[in-house]
C-alpha cells in the first residue's frame, strides 16, 4: 500500500493523471488534484503541459496558491501565465510574499502592477524590497532575505527565550539567531539548540559561535552555493562592506541556484536557455534554435572548405573519403571529454594557475595514450579493409595527432573563453568541434596528399 502511494506521488504520475483527466473533461477531478498538491508540484505539472492545457489548468488553481506557483515555474512559463492575469489577480498573488521572493517576481510584472504592489507595502517593507533590488540577481544580495532575527551579546538566554515566545513565529529555515551590536555589526551566531540546552542564566556571549564568517553581499551566487555545500549550512548571515548585517541566505534559495546552474550548463551546450519553455509554440521554438543552427552551419562550411583543399587527393584515392570522418569524430569525442571535465572543474573551483599546467600535461598524456591505442586499432582495420599499408599508417597517425590536439584544445578553450568573459558551456563545444574536425582532416588528408600526389 505504501509503495502504491509513493508511486502515485511521483511527478510522472501527477502529469499522467492530469492529462487523463483533461482528456476526459473531468474538471472536478482536476480541481481535487490541484487542491492536494504543493505549489511546486503544480508548477511542475504546468511546465509539462502544452500551452492550451496549461492555461486551462491555471484557471482552476486556488488563487491563494498563485503567487507561490509563479515563483516555482520557469521565466518563460511565468511570463505566459502573467500575461493572462489581470492587475487585481497579480496584486493579490504578491500579497504576503517574502521580500526576496517578491524581488524575484517583481521584474516580470507589468509596470502598472509594480506601482500598485509598491504602493500597497508599508514603509519598512518597501525599504526592505528596495534593499534586495539594489543588488545583482546573481549575487548574495540578490539571494538574501532581509527578514532576520537578531540578539545582543550581553542579554541572558532567559531574555532571549522570552523574546522568542513574544515574537511567536520565526522566519522559515531559522536554525540560528544572529548576534549583533547596537549598530547592527555582525558578531557571531547563536544556535537554537544551544538556547534550549544551556543554562538560562548564561549570556549570549558565553555560548555564541564566532568561527563562521558571514557572506559578503557582493559574493557571486555560485560561490554562495559552494560555501553552503562545504559548510553544510542551512542559513548564513549576509553583511555589507562595513560588516553590517543586512540579511540572510537560506538553503532553499541555494538549492535553486544549484539547479539553475546545472540546467544552464546542460542547455547552453546546445545553444539554448534553461528558462525556455519546452512546450512553447513551434514558431517561437524554431526561431530561438535557428540562431545556433546558423552558427554551427558556418563552422561546418569552414570544415567543408578545408576538405575542399584536398579535392584532387580525394578524387584519386576514394578510400580517403571513406576513412576521413573517423579521425575527426574520435578527436571530437576525446576533446569533449576533456572540455566537460575542465568546465566542471572551473565551476567547482578546482582549477587554478597553480595546477592548470599539471592538468594540461595530464590531459595531453591521456590523449596521447588513447591516440596510440586507437591508432593501432584503426590502422589495422584500414589495412585489412583496403589492403594498403600507407592508408592505414596515415589514418593511424592522424588519429594520434588529433587526439593529442583535442585534449589540448578541450583544456585550453574553456580557460580562454572565461578570460574573454564568454560562457565556456555556451561556446566551448562549437569551437572544439570545429578545431578537431579541421585538425583531423588536415592531418589525414595532408599526409595522404604529400604521398599520393
Amino acid at each position: 500500500m505504501t509503495e502504491a502511494l509513493q508511486s502515485e506521488n511521483t511527478p510522472e504520475q501527477h502529469l499522467d493523471s492530469f492529462r487523463e483527466a483533461l482528456k476526459h473533461g473531468k474538471n472536478q477531478h482536476i480541481w481535487r488534484m490541484l487542491s492536494d498538491l504543493h505549489p511546486a508540484e503544480i508548477a511542475h505539472v504546468l511546465e509539462s503541459l502544452p500551452t492550451n492545457e496549461r492555461q486551462f489548468v491555471w484557471k482552476m488553481v486556488n488563487p491563494d496558491d498563485e503567487g507561490d506557483i509563479l515563483l516555482f515555474v520557469n521565466d518563460e512559463v511565468r511570463a505566459g501565465l502573467i500575461k493572462d492575469m489581470d492587475s487585481s489577480e497579480l496584486i493579490a498573488a504578491t500579497d504576503g510574499m517574502d521580500m526576496d521572493d517578491l524581488a524575484d517576481l517583481l521584474n516580470d510584472l507589468p509596470d502598472v502592477v509594480i506601482k500598485e504592489v509598491l504602493y500597497s507595502l508599508d514603509k519598512q517593507d518597501r525599504q526592505r524590497l528596495e534593499s534586495v533590488l539594489s543588488y545583482p540577481e546573481d549575487s548574495a544580495g540578490g539571494l538574501m532575505d532581509v527578514d532576520t532575527v537578531t540578539v545582543r551579546a550581553d542579554v541572558t538566554l532567559d531574555v532571549v527565550m522570552r523574546y522568542l515566545r513574544l515574537r511567536g513565529e520565526l522566519p522559515a529555515f531559522t536554525d540560528k539567531l544572529i548576534v549583533v551590536n547596537r549598530y547592527d555589526m555582525y558578531l557571531g551566531y547563536l544556535d537554537l539548540a544551544k538556547i534550549l540546552t544551556s543554562d538560562p542564566g548564561l549570556t549570549v556571549a558565553d555560548i555564541m559561535s564566532i568561527e563562521m564568517e558571514p557572506i559578503p553581499v557582493s559574493l557571486e551566487a555560485h560561490e554562495v552555493a559552494r560555501l553552503f555545500e562545504k559548510r553544510d549550512l542551512i542559513s548564513s548571515p549576509v553583511v555589507n562592506h562595513e560588516n553590517r548585517l543586512i540579511g540572510r541566505i537560506t538553503i532553499d534559495d541555494v538549492v535553486d541556484v544549484i539547479r539553475d546552474e546545472g540546467d544552464h550548463s546542460l542547455m547552453s551546450m546546445a545553444g539554448m536557455h534553461e528558462e525556455d519553455d519546452m512546450f512553447a509554440p513551434v514558431i517561437s521554438s524554431a526561431r530561438r534554435r535557428a540562431v545556433w543552427l546558423g552558427i554551427n552551419l558556418l563552422t561546418a562550411f569552414l570544415a567543408a572548405w578545408v576538405i575542399g583543399l584536398f579535392q584532387l587527393t580525394l578524387e584519386r584515392v576514394v578510400a580517403l573519403a571513406v576513412l576521413m570522418p573517423i579521425a575527426a569524430s574520435m578527436g571530437g569525442i576525446a576533446g569533449t571529454q576533456t572540455l566537460t571535465l575542465v568546465i566542471r572543474g572551473m565551476a567547482l573551483g578546482h582549477i587554478s594557475k597553480s595546477n592548470s599546467r599539471w592538468l594540461l600535461y595530464k590531459e595531453a598524456a591521456v590523449g596521447a595514450l588513447n591516440g596510440i591505442v586507437w591508432a593501432i586499432v584503426v590502422a589495422t582495420i584500414a589495412i585489412l579493409w583496403f589492403g594498403n599499408v600507407m592508408i592505414g599508417a596515415f589514418i593511424g597517425a592522424a588519429m594520434l595527432i588529433n587526439l593529442v590536439f583535442a585534449a589540448i584544445a578541450g583544456f585550453s578553450i574553456p580557460l580562454l573563453l572565461k578570460r574573454l568573459n564568454i560562457d565556456p558551456a555556451l561556446a566551448g563545444s562549437v569551437i572544439l568541434t570545429t578545431v578537431t574536425d579541421i585538425i583531423g582532416y588536415i592531418a589525414f588528408l595532408g599526409m595522404a596528399t604529400l604521398y599520393f600526389l
